[in-house]
């Protein structure tokens, strides 16, 4: 489906994570249909890197901060910087997150509190301060969280990522009730296997790829979601024209976790051998990733 280039003009939207990956595409989406995009990260050089490609393509429309948006202060700062010297956001994208794949009893308490506080504590910081002064100002909002189907089943491997994400679609249900008196809505959509460099080397760091969520020899359609299909999906619900959707997470899949466990159970198979091979070829992409932001 194509939407009107111009579609989202009026729109202020802030992306978390944006500047690579998931987060990246869909600001580059955003911003190719018309809106103004705020991008956030830890990470400025990438932010700028990432803002300055999308605009060589489509004008001057994408804007970024470095923020932790672990940190409450930092967030509601960055918040307010928009407002003031932009204007008042009218949508929010909660997409930053961290994940890697691990046995649970090795997870150390640092590696579950950077999934843990990342994904949970970031999205309802950012969400209350938005929500906060759209309230305050009487405006309208959209906010939309980019989950996993794993909040309906868990899965092995990534308990902190699913624990994270499960409340994040707690957060998304409450708030869709209590503040829809309001004119704010929130939804969340739930990709399946959507591949990124980064994310993916971390959520699939070994040669065998018969395990994991991340095959699309098990989605029915055969294939990867594009990213343009969960532009479009992302661009709906921030748009005028779903103001009656409310509280609803929305698969994008391919009927993945309808055919298959779409989780990780299939790393019940490997041995701690493997575990350690696994876990040393993410280091190695992590520390790669870090040398290539250094240069």
């Amino acid at each position: 489906m194509l939407y009107d280039r111009n579609c989202l003009e009026g729109k202020r939207i802030l992306i978390t994570g944006g500047g690579t990956g998931i987060g990246k595409g869909l600001a580059r989406h955003m911003a190719a249909h018309g809106a103004q995009v705020h991008i956030w990260g830890r990470r400025a050089q990438v932010l700028e890197e990432a803002a300055a490609e999308i605009n060589r393509e489509v004008g001057e429309r994408v804007f970024w901060q470095a923020v932790d948006i672990r940190n409450y202060e930092a967030v509601d700062a960055a918040v307010g910087e928009i407002w003031d010297n932009y204007g008042p956001l009218t949508g929010l994208v909660n997409n930053a997150a961290a994940n890697f794949i691990a046995p649970t009893k090795d997870l150390s308490p640092r590696g579950y509190e950077a999934i843990a506080s990342t994904v949970m504590d970031g999205a309802f910081f950012t969400t209350q301060c938005a929500g906060r002064r759209w309230i305050e100002q009487g405006l309208k909002g959209s906010v939309v969280s980019t989950l996993v189907t794993w909040i309906w089943t868990g899965s092995p491997y990534v308990v902190p990522s699913a624990m994270a994400k499960a409340a994040v679609n707690a957060m998304t249900m409450s708030l869709a009730v209590e503040w829809a008196r309001y004119g704010i809505r929130l939804n969340a959509v739930a990709p399946g296997p959507f591949p990124t460099d980064y994310a993916w080397q971390m959520l699939n760091p070994t040669a065998d790829s018969s395990v994991g969520a991340t095959q699309a020899d098990q989605v029915p359609m055969g294939r990867f979601g594009e990213m343009s299909e969960l532009g479009n999906l992302v661009l709906l619900l921030l748009s005028d024209g779903a103001d009656y959707i409310t509280g609803e997470t929305i698969t994008i899949d391919g009927g993945h976790h309808l055919a298959a466990p779409s989780t990780f159970a299939g790393l019940n198979s490997m041995s701690d051998e493997q575990w350690a091979q696994a876990k040393a070829a993410a280091k190695a992409a992590s520390e790669k990733s870090k040398a290539q932001r250094s240069v």
